[in-house]
């Protein structure tokens, strides 16, 4: 084992099956000494975990707190694509967390949204987890998906 693996460990947290591709693409790629995933949803044993726009009040919608938990599924979801490709203990930092949220007309929490996968990699990794952030809101998601999270991380 080594440093996050370990930390998992002590967290509590597997990490899950890397998940298929919906379309034409792979779930992560190498370059160089950096990693980038493609957009993950909230897929837990090969469905989504909940379906539909975030917003604070409407009926019939996925509230903000479900849509955080969301985005930190989404994020398990992107570090075993980085395994995958270059062995979760070889990352050295992570770089950059982009998420969108399909909102619901007037929603604007966004960024609290996105915090259940930032707060994730925090808890992970630490200073080494202090990464620069998109939380952008759609209007759409692959399959009607409440949040998807990419990430770039840096490797050994």
């Amino acid at each position: 084992m080594g440093q996050w693996s370990d930390r998992l460990a002590e967290l509590g947290i597997t990490l899950p099956a890397v998940v298929a591709p919906v379309g034409s693409y792979t779930p992560a790629l190498r370059v160089g000494d950096l990693v980038y995933t493609s957009g993950q949803l909230p897929v837990v044993d090969g469905k989504l975990d909940v379906v539909g726009k975030v917003s604070e009040g409407a009926e019939g919608v996925v509230r903000p707190n479900q849509a955080n938990a969301a985005a930190r599924q989404c994020a398990l979801n992107a570090l075993a694509a980085v395994d995958s490709v270059a062995g979760l203990d070889n990352i050295v930092r992570v770089v950059k967390l982009v998420g969108f949220v399909a909102s619901a007309n007037g929603f604007t929490g966004q960024p609290g949204v996105i915090n259940g996968a930032s707060d994730l990699i925090g808890e992970i990794f630490g200073d080494a987890g202090v990464h620069a952030r998109s939380a952008v809101g759609v209007a759409e998601l692959p399959l009607g998906a409440p949040v998807e999270v990419e990430l770039i991380v840096q490797v050994r």
